[in-house]
């Protein structure tokens, strides 16, 4: 499966530690987990990224990164019909405990969530705590510019 992620480019070395994720939780995971928040498109990755940039302010450090799970790897999937009717609107501690709890238990490298972003479009997080998280191969950094026109 292949997957993208954005990030500031002083952040590349750290981009599969999950370090972000560790110090500030995140909607899929509490302060103290590492995860890597990836999408499963550039589109998503860049709508997701977009989404939690301060008002007004165009990055000129963005970076792309490109990676791939080998099919070989399991990647599970979060049900829909699991989650609360207002998922989506709030970053609810049900939600945290989800990725907490896959995590912990370490049965996947990768799991599907949906985009709170793109109603039917889905994430990956990816556990760098999974045995064979080496396994997973993130390409090199490309840089990646916001059209200008976003930010008028």
């Amino acid at each position: 499966m292949r997957f993208w992620r954005i990030c500031r480019r002083r952040y590349t070395v750290e981009a599969a530690s999950g370090e972000g994720a560790r110090l500030y939780g995140g909607r899929w995971n509490s302060r103290g987990v590492r995860v890597v928040y990836s999408s499963t498109s550039l589109a998503l990755a860049a709508v997701e990224t977009f989404i939690n940039l301060e008002p007004n302010l165009r990055p000129k450090d963005l970076v792309s990164i490109e990676g791939d799970i080998p099919d070989a790897l399991q990647i599970a999937r979060v049900a829909l019909k699991a989650l609360p009717a207002n998922w989506h609107e709030t970053r609810d501690e049900s939600l945290r405990r989800v990725g907490d709890d896959w995590v912990r238990t370490g049965r996947t490298v990768a799991l599907l969530v949906p985009s709170a972003a793109i109603h039917g479009e889905w994430n990956v997080l990816l556990n760098p705590a999974y045995p064979d998280f080496s396994r997973v191969k993130f390409r090199e950094p490309e840089p990646f510019e916001f059209d200008v026109r976003m930010f008028r």
